[in-house]
C-alpha cells in the first residue's frame, strides 16, 4: 500500500457465476460499500453477464473491477466465496508464483497470469483483507456474494473476457 493518511474504507463482496458450467455463460460481478464523511452509507455495484470464460478467471476479473473502481487508496474487507483467489494471499501462493517466475509448485506456469498481474497492480494502493466466505450453508456473507453473482450473471449478454470499464465511485 502507497501513502499515508486516514483510508476510506469499504466492504465489497465479489463473485463468478459459471451458471452450472465451468466455461460459462457466466458472470460476475462487484458490490462496493462505504460511508461518506456525513455518515451516509453508499452502495455502488459493477456486473459482467454472460463471459465465455472460466469460472476461475470470472472470480478474479470480479475482484479486479473492484479494486479498479476505487479512485483514491482505501482499507478494504473483501468477502468472496472463491477459494482460488482468497487462498492465493491468506496462504501466500502469490508470494511463491512470482518468486518462481509464475511457476507452480509443480513447475507449471500459473493459469491466468494475465489477470494475476493486473489484479496485483490494482490492489497496490489499497490495504486488503481477504475472507473467504465458503459453503452454502447460511453464510450471511457467502449469500451476498451468491445474491451477487446471480445479479451479475442476468445483467446482460456481453460475451467478452474482458473486465467493466472502470466506473470512478469514490472522489
Amino acid at each position: 500500500m502507497k501513502g499515508g493518511g486516514k483510508l476510506t474504507r469499504v466492504t465489497m463482496y465479489t463473485d463468478g457465476s459459471a451458471r452450472g458450467n465451468p466455461n460459462g455463460p457466466g458472470g460476475y460481478g462487484t458490490v462496493i460499500e462505504f460511508q461518506k464523511s456525513d455518515g451516509e452509507l453508499l452502495v455502488k455495484e459493477l456486473s459482467q453477464g454472460y463471459v465465455k470464460t472460466t469460472n476461475n478467471r470470472m472470480e478474479l476479473m470480479g475482484v479486479i473491477a473492484g479494486f479498479e473502481a476505487l479512485t483514491r487508496p482505501c482499507e478494504i474487507q473483501l468477502f468472496s466465496d472463491s477459494q482460488y483467489v482468497v487462498k492465493a494471499f491468506q496462504d501466500h501462493w502469490i508470494d511463491g508464483w512470482q518468486k518462481k517466475g509464475w511457476k507452480n509448485a509443480s513447475g507449471k506456469a500459473v493459469k491466468n497470469i494475465d489477470l494475476w498481474k493486473r489484479l496485483l497492480v490494482a490492489m497496490e494502493p489499497h490495504l486488503v483483507h481477504w475472507n473467504w466466505v465458503k459453503g452454502h450453508n447460511g453464510n450471511p456473507g457467502n449469500e451476498r456474494c451468491d445474491v451477487l453473482a446471480t445479479s451479475a450473471a442476468d445483467s446482460n449478454d456481453l460475451l467478452e473476457d474482458t473486465v467493466y470499464e472502470n466506473e470512478q465511485i469514490i472522489k
